[in-house]
């Protein structure tokens, strides 16, 4: 089974050819101010042109309006939305009507009955995301660098496609893929020697680690 992965919260060429090269197939751009990863849509434009032709291009958004994603959608020209905040399934619908792209709908999870709120978007977002509930505080909904117990997941229908998020590491991943089903990982702070600070070592070492749990799964 393939295996999507995607480093999101870039901001830099480094980073971004770090994360092409490594064999993201997915490079996420974060615009949501409070986050240490937000960035303007005209810089994620430019840097998401290295990505023709290898990897999807995603924009992250929380709760946007339509005015923030008309000027997201035409500066940067993303391939995905994703949605990580509160929209309803009739804002998924309106988004993806509008501007005809596939979107992700980003779900926070803590506990099975937190799956609840996943039945209603299945079939009208076209990929679901898994992360963990924000810690107390937060002012992030995501990013944050915590996991949630993927036994939560145990209760899913083995069917369901959706891409793990929160917490996820190079010293984790192996355990993570073992236990859980994904067909896409996620990963930021995973990845930073600082909040919104991509280093380029830890994201090779993430492959790394990702390349072993998949042989080590295939033996």
């Amino acid at each position: 089974m393939s295996l999507d992965i995607k480093i999101c919260g870039l901001k830099t060429d480094e980073a971004v050819a770090a994360a092409l090269d490594g064999g993201a197939t997915h490079i996420g751009f974060i615009f949501f101010a409070k986050s240490p990863r937000n960035i303007n849509p005209a810089e994620a434009g430019r840097l998401r042109r290295a990505a023709a032709g290898r990897a999807k291009a995603v924009a992250v958004t929380v709760d946007a309006d339509d005015a923030a994603l008309d000027a997201i959608v035409s500066e940067m020209a993303p391939d995905m939305l994703q949605l990580h905040g509160h929209e309803s399934v009739s804002r998924v619908r309106q988004v993806k009507a509008r501007y005809g792209l596939p979107v992700i709908k980003v779900f926070s999870l803590r506990e099975r009955g937190d799956l609840a709120q996943i039945e209603p978007y299945i079939g009208i977002a076209d990929r679901l995301m898994f992360d963990a509930k924000a810690p107390a505080g937060s002012a992030l909904p995501g990013g944050n660098g915590v996991a949630f117990d993927w036994q939560v997941l145990s209760e899913l229908d083995g069917s369901l496609d959706y891409i793990l998020s929160g917490g996820l590491n190079a010293g984790n991943i192996g355990q993570a893929l073992q236990e859980t089903l994904p067909g896409g990982i996620d990963i930021s702070s995973g990845v930073e020697s600082a909040p919104g600070v991509k280093d380029v070592g830890l994201i090779k070492e993430f492959f790394r680690a990702v390349r072993a749990a998949k042989s080590a799964d295939a033996a």
